[in-house]
C-alpha cells in the first residue's frame, strides 16, 4: 500500500503493473491524483485508489523528455534564434485596394 503522500514532479514505479510515472498534479479539493507514464499517456487516481497502490520512489529514466516531445526538434521555438524581420513579407503588401485600377466611386 502506498504510505507515500504524492508529491508533484517526484517519480515513482507502480510495483503491481511495474511502469514509472510523474506526478504532475495533485487536486486536494476533489482528492486526486493525476500522474503521466513515461510514454506520455495521462491518468488520474482518486486519493483512496492511491492508498491501495504499492508505490516506489524511483529516479526519472534518462529519457523522460521524448514523451513530452511532440514535434521533434523545431528550430522556429529556439529561444536563442536570431530574429530577423527583413527576411519576412511585409504583412501590408498583401491587402488588396478595394478600388479598381487606381480609381475611386464617389
Amino acid at each position: 500500500m502506498a504510505k507515500q503522500i504524492p508529491i508533484i514532479g517526484d517519480w515513482y514505479q507502480d510495483a503491481v503493473e511495474d511502469v514509472l510515472f510523474e506526478v504532475v498534479a495533485v487536486d486536494e479539493n476533489a482528492a486526486t491524483i493525476e500522474v503521466q507514464y513515461e510514454d506520455g499517456d495521462v491518468n488520474e487516481f482518486d486519493l483512496e485508489t492511491w492508498m491501495q497502490m504499492i508505490v516506489l520512489p524511483a529516479e526519472p529514466p534518462e529519457d523522460w523528455r521524448l514523451s513530452y516531445d511532440e514535434a521533434g526538434d523545431d528550430d522556429s521555438l529556439d529561444p536563442d534564434r536570431s530574429f530577423n524581420p527583413e527576411l519576412y513579407d511585409d504583412p501590408l503588401s498583401s491587402i488588396e485596394s478595394d478600388s479598381l485600377y487606381g480609381l475611386e466611386d464617389y
